[in-house]
């Protein structure tokens, strides 16, 4: 009787190792824990994604990551001027996306710089492919958790502007406490923005919504743009996005929020 496959003296299939967690996906590009996070025990408003990264999205983190990206290591506080090559307003966006809203705002107001942080890789590297193919040498990519950045990495008095368009809204009651824009938050991002800086946040979930106009108008470093203490117009400087058309055409109403950075005396 003739021995069967695993009796016969084939060679078996050697199982692909796997890439350590902590290997890059892209040497010289975003680090997958840059400040070594996992050590941190600290509820996060993010949701790390691994999905696929396209060709040219790989191609542009190889490439770009060196020039215009930077990893949140809270190990040095970031000299902005050197950063964006010349002293010019910066704005922090949190949370980007794809980031073609980002590549918009960048072309239209090419005088301020964007520092945008997310944790989504294919994002990243399409933003930064965005900003090559358009020129926009006024966006910087960060990677990691913006806690670390505004907690560690950024000067006093540092930002223009603070960005938080289309947050996840964590709509379970359990897991309201992981959202973003939360009392402590407001404390931990107050000192990096100059007096008069814009705190701008949108979202179309009517929850989210509430609760962020209770937390910001309760903040006494924060006072509401809008005389009547309400939501803001859509300003011409936030594109308009297919999220937010996806989540309009779904039927939800989309809320800005407008709010300046007083100094502890008003």
């Amino acid at each position: 009787m003739a021995p069967t496959v695993s009796e016969s003296n084939a060679t078996p299939t050697e199982p692909r190792p796997a890439r350590p967690k902590a290997e890059p996906r892209f040497p010289g590009g975003p680090s997958p824990d840059p400040a070594g996070s996992h050590h941190e025990r600290r509820i996060r408003s993010f949701q790390p994604r691994r999905s696929r990264v396209t060709t040219s999205q790989a191609d542009a983190l190889q490439r770009l990551w060196p020039k215009w990206g930077l990893d949140i290591d809270g190990q040095r506080v970031l000299d902005l001027g050197e950063l964006f090559g010349g002293e010019m307003p910066v704005v922090l966006e949190i949370g980007f996306g794809m980031g073609e809203a980002t590549a918009q705002m960048a072309a239209d107001d090419p005088d301020t710089g964007i520092l945008a942080v997310d944790v989504h890789t294919p994002g990243q590297g399409n933003l930064l492919g965005l900003a090559d193919r358009n020129g926009l040498g006024n966006v910087r990519v960060a990677n990691g958790d913006a806690v670390i950045l505004l907690r560690e990495m950024l000067p006093a008095a540092s930002l223009d502007g603070l960005r938080v368009y289309f947050p996840d809204p964590w709509p379970k009651a359990r897991h309201h406490k992981r959202r973003i824009i939360q009392p402590e938050f407001l404390d931990l991002a107050a000192p990096s923005l100059k007096p008069g800086a814009l705190l701008h946040c949108a979202t179309d979930w009517e929850p989210y919504a509430e609760q962020m106009l209770e937390v910001l108008t309760a903040h006494p470093l924060f006072e509401n743009t809008r005389p009547d203490g309400g939501y803001a117009p859509r300003p011409a400087f936030r594109p308009f996005t297919r999220f937010e058309g996806q989540g309009i055409d779904k039927g939800h109403v989309v809320h800005d929020l407008l709010f300046r950075r007083v100094t502890e005396d008003q």
